[in-house]
């Protein structure tokens, strides 16, 4: 038969949609055409299997050959369909069985030596084999990455030979099982290593409790940093699910998923020189930017004013959705961005406004035209705005820490967590308005105290909202089922910004 089908995998985002490459051989001259929108690494695949098929002592059908990337209208790009497409000419040309061929999809670059190659989003085309069904045959580097996924069959291969003598029944390929680690704490700052500032403490652990955003201000040396860096540390551990979101984007980003790291919240702190593009994603070939590789872990913008202020706008939509769609004239893909905004500035351009010694001569213009780099929608949408202070000589000189170490915070964080998801199965930052007056109902003096704040402050309704969700996340850590005028004074105390 010169008709064979090989099923393989496509990335778009996220996605991993299905591809059936089907290889035809013809009577007439020796030709090769690739069609179905392959773009150059795609067409250039067509001497990398010459040169595996021939270095692997195989024939290379000297026939007209046509290879369809169907559907036709999904673009094709990477090295990923070398090995189905070796495999399906291999098939076509009689040289390998095709009977076994639905049951597995393939994918891999080839070397000319006919090694295989690890390529990328190799963990959401393991969900989306699961789904059908079918095994997946991988480049070896590629298994841990895609044995992530339970109830899929991996088959690891490093070399062409081996898939061929699999398909042939001859030596069989033994399925890859991941070994993980130990589930132990990652070696994360602690926060028992931060002096003082207890008012900034509780505010980072109201923040990991409910998945509040949240905007530090103070002088530099007061420790905003030194904070931001160890919120991950008091977070609680992430579920399998969503493990298995934050491992897919890392899967098809750049720098690959690296096993070790599986399970951990990321903390990505990108300079303020960064673009629009790197924040969010984008390119002609859509990659997820900043705030998806910080899906469910901590996105830091230390010297927040720094950054251009049409990169910050571009935070505004995410926050809300907690996704990003990059729409290209091309394609379109969509990356979750579920992602813990903490921010840090200085308040104001030379940085020590309000110090003890004095030393800021910032005319009142000046400190107005730095804050206002930074948008009042933005600032509208950080549930969470506090001061971190300078520090006392008494409290550097004392030897002795007697702070709350991460563990014990991580403790009430978690039990905090645990009872939003029962009540309501999500974090209290994710609470719709509706269910923000079904879930976190106040009582007349709440109510009182909450329009007055409204009044005095000019507060919009969107911070209205975001205070009640900040008072239900106190009241959680408290363990209290109603939210009480404490905790709502306690929200309150947290937008100091809007003051100013």
């Amino acid at each position: 038969m010169s008709l064979a089908i090989v099923h393989s995998r496509a990335a778009v985002g996220i996605d991993a949609p299905p591809v059936a490459v089907e290889i035809h051989l013809a009577n007439g001259l020796p030709a090769l055409s690739i069609v179905g929108l392959p773009e150059a690494a795609v067409k250039e695949s067509k001497d990398r299997v010459r040169g595996a098929l021939l270095t692997s002592r195989f024939e290379f059908p000297a026939r007209r050959i046509t290879i369809n990337l169907a559907p036709a209208d999904l673009p094709k790009e990477g090295g990923r369909f070398d090995l189905p497409i070796a495999i399906g000419l291999l098939a076509a040309s009689g040289q390998l069985p095709q009977e076994g061929l639905p049951r597995y999809e393939f994918l891999g670059e080839l070397a000319l030596s006919g090694e295989l190659r690890p390529v990328r989003g190799v963990l959401p085309a393991a969900l989306k084999a699961r789904e059908r069904g079918r095994a997946l045959v991988v480049p070896a580097a590629n298994a841990d990455e895609a044995a992530l996924v339970s109830d899929v069959t991996v088959l690891p291969a490093s070399h062409l030979l081996e898939v061929c003598a699999h398909l042939r029944g001859h030596t069989l390929i033994t399925p890859h099982v991941l070994q993980l680690p130990p589930h132990s704490p990652p070696d994360l700052p602690d926060l028992a290593d931060v002096r003082g500032q207890h008012q900034a403490r509780r505010a980072l652990e109201v923040a990991a409790a409910g998945g509040h955003s949240l905007l530090m201000l103070g002088p530099p040396g007061t420790g905003k940093t030194m904070l931001a860096s160890r919120l991950p540390g008091i977070l609680p551990p992430l579920s399998e699910e969503e493990a298995l979101e934050a491992a897919a984007i890392a899967s098809i980003s750049d720098h690959g998923f690296n096993a070790a790291h599986w399970g951990r919240r990321t903390f990505r702190a990108p300079h303020h020189t960064a673009s629009g593009v790197a924040l969010v994603g984008g390119g002609s070939h859509p990659r997820p930017g900043e705030i998806s590789l910080a899906h469910h872990g901590v996105l830091f913008l230390d010297e927040l004013p720094e950054f251009d202020r049409k990169v910050l706008e571009v935070l505004r939509e995410p926050l809300e959705s907690g996704r990003i769609t990059i729409s290209r004239a091309a394609r379109q893909a969509e990356f979750p961005a579920r992602f813990q905004l903490v921010a840090a500035m200085n308040p104001c351009p030379c940085g020590y406004l309000g110090h003890p010694s004095g030393r800021c001569h910032c005319t009142r213009e000046q400190i107005q035209r730095y804050r206002a780099r930074i948008s009042g929608p933005l600032l509208d949408r950080i549930d969470l705005q506090i001061e971190v202070p300078s520090l006392p000589q008494e409290a550097l000189r004392n030897s002795e820490n007697s702070a709350e170490d991460s563990a014990t915070v991580r403790s009430r964080v978690t039990a905090a967590r645990e009872r939003q998801l029962e009540r309501q199965g999500k974090n209290n930052s994710e609470l719709s308005n509706r269910e923000c007056g079904r879930l976190c109902k106040l009582g007349d003096r709440e109510l009182d105290l909450l329009d007055r704040a409204v009044d005095r402050l000019g507060l919009s309704a969107r911070a209205y909202f975001r205070i009640i969700r900040v008072a239900r996340t106190v009241a959680d850590l408290a363990g209290s089922k109603t939210v009480e005028l404490p905790h709502l004074t306690e929200a309150l105390a947290y937008r100091r910004l809007e003051r100013s």
